[in-house]
């Protein structure tokens, strides 16, 4: 068929979803709706369904369907727990070596940042978050460690947004992101690490003063 999307195309697709909250936690996807939405069988619709398990997105229950996985914050804990470690040690060799273009596009996010409403452009402020982080990761220069971070961030980024009703403070992001780049265009492994590590134990810490 003409135009019918590939199945990584759709997992982007639902992935995204998932991620941006469309699609609520607990909710249930019918396996028939989606193969319609994407004028395709349910065959390629049931392989990434089986795909967002494996990445824990989905949970797949026997007789019921596929339900949209709940937020499991004893996860997202663990999830942050490494995630910290291995964001502190992409930074650091991102410090080593990061192009100055590079750079420059980091200074832009913090300058856009920097504009927003933390209330009305939230959203925005996370995409562009995220980017930063997607640079940094990709200046680390290290395939495998670039992998597993894509993946936790996955799920980090769907509590940045799950949590937006209690975040109101702008220094999240803008207290910590300056000091990275400082720390880059420093060429300064050790504080490139310590101000990601820092910028993710600020998070965590907003998430217990006001979900725990």
């Amino acid at each position: 068929m003409e135009n019918t999307p590939s199945t990584s195309d759709i997992y982007e697709t639902l992935k995204k979803r998932i991620i941006c909250l469309e699609y609520a936690p607990g909710q249930v996807l019918n396996e028939k709706d989606i193969a319609n939405e994407f004028n395709l069988s349910r065959t390629p619709v049931r392989r990434v369904f089986e795909q967002l398990k494996i990445r824990k997105l989905l949970n797949i229950i026997p007789r019921f369907g596929a339900q949209v996985a709940p937020i499991d914050f004893l996860y997202i804990k663990s999830v942050l727990d490494v995630s910290r470690e291995l964001e502190g040690f992409a930074a650091g060799l991102a410090a080593e070596r990061i192009s100055e273009a590079k750079i420059e596009e980091l200074e832009a996010i913090v300058n856009r940042i920097g504009k927003y409403d933390i209330v009305k452009d939230y959203k925005q402020i996370i995409i562009e978050d995220q980017r930063f982080h997607a640079i940094v990761y990709e200046s680390s220069g290290n395939p495998c460690l670039i992998e597993i971070l894509d993946d936790l961030h996955m799920h980090t980024e769907r509590m940045w947004l799950y949590v937006q009703p209690d975040i109101n403070d702008i220094n999240l992001f803008m207290g910590t992101l300056p000091n990275i780049i400082n720390a880059l265009k420093a060429r300064d492994a050790g504080k490139a690490s310590e101000y990601a590590k820092l910028h993710t134990d600020q998070f965590v810490e907003q998430i217990k003063q006001e979900l725990l």
